[in-house]
């Protein structure tokens, strides 16, 4: 399982918030839930009452942490295609909405769409 949190959200509460977000929607979709949940440096969670350990460089010292940044990388860069044929202006399926130059250049020329986030735009728009 895994949560998505979109760009308003993400404007909202920042990234770090919204990463935590992620974490319990995923939690909340979980039929059988775990005795511990390992996750990469993060704290002050809700995690719907199951305990959880945060681990420094996690995704360097557990497979199940690294499995799931791959898996959340994966998922990402399956969205960002979708998107790019929704706005192929952007580039998203080249860049996978990372602040490239190109993707700069981009929302420069054609002005932002509804999924960049207001945080990510404010210092070259």
């Amino acid at each position: 399982m895994y949560g998505i949190v979109d760009q308003k959200i993400i404007d909202e509460i920042n990234i770090l918030n919204a990463t935590k977000l992620g974490v319990k929607i995923a939690l909340e979709q979980l039929s059988l839930k775990p005795d511990l949940i390992l996750v990469d440096a993060l704290n002050n969670m809700n995690t719907l009452g199951i305990p959880y350990k945060s681990v420094i460089k996690g995704d360097a010292k557990h497979y199940s942490i690294a499995a799931a940044s791959i898996i959340a990388k994966v998922t990402r860069d399956r969205i960002m295609q979708e998107w790019d044929e929704l706005y192929p202006v952007y580039g998203f399926a080249k860049h996978k909405g990372y602040g490239t130059a190109a993707h700069i250049a981009a929302i420069k020329e054609n002005g932002p769409c509804m999924l960049h986030r207001k945080s990510f735009i404010k210092n070259f728009t």
